[in-house]
């Protein structure tokens, strides 16, 4: 159960998520800036080393969700290894966190990759390097992935 007061962080930090998405695009570093503006976990360093991972990587649709990618460096960005406990284990905490946002998000937007929420949310998917498509693309999805990067950010404040 999510407490009030971080049901509360947890619905600031969608809107922002939210609005930045629509605003100013790249999903992973909405989610960061968003986390990182309500709960203070995230540093600037991630937010901006998160820029090029935005649409599956390099805009190539073919890796992992932008958002779900933010989502899964900021839970790292408090729960993670740093490179001096590597002796320490994997820490295997972080990565069952991880795993329930990536089962989440899958169970919610039925895929993981980009080009899978391509074809959820317009039933095709886009070459975002050609300018006619990514225009196409930008049309076709609405506010979908505003939507699924608010939804991310969400899930990432209750489970910190």
């Amino acid at each position: 159960m999510v407490s009030k007061e971080k049901a509360q962080l947890a619905d600031q930090a969608s809107e922002l998520a939210y609005h930045d998405e629509i605003k100013y695009g790249c999903c992973p570093q909405c989610v960061l800036k968003a986390v990182q503006s309500t709960t203070g976990y995230v540093s600037d360093e991630t937010i901006k080393a998160s820029h090029g991972l935005s649409g599956g990587g390099g805009l190539m649709g073919l890796g992992t969700c932008g958002a779900l990618t933010g989502g899964l460096l900021a839970l790292s960005a408090k729960r993670g290894r740093a490179h001096d406990k590597f002796e320490k284990g994997k820490f295997i905490g972080n990565f069952k966190l991880g795993q329930e946002l990536v089962k989440r998000f899958q169970q919610e937007f039925g895929g993981i990759t980009c080009q899978e929420l391509q074809l959820q949310f317009t039933g095709q998917t886009y070459n975002m390097w050609d300018e006619e498509q990514y225009k196409a693309f930008i049309a076709a999805r609405g506010k979908k992935c505003a939507n699924a990067t608010s939804m991310v950010t969400r899930w990432v404040v209750e489970m910190l």
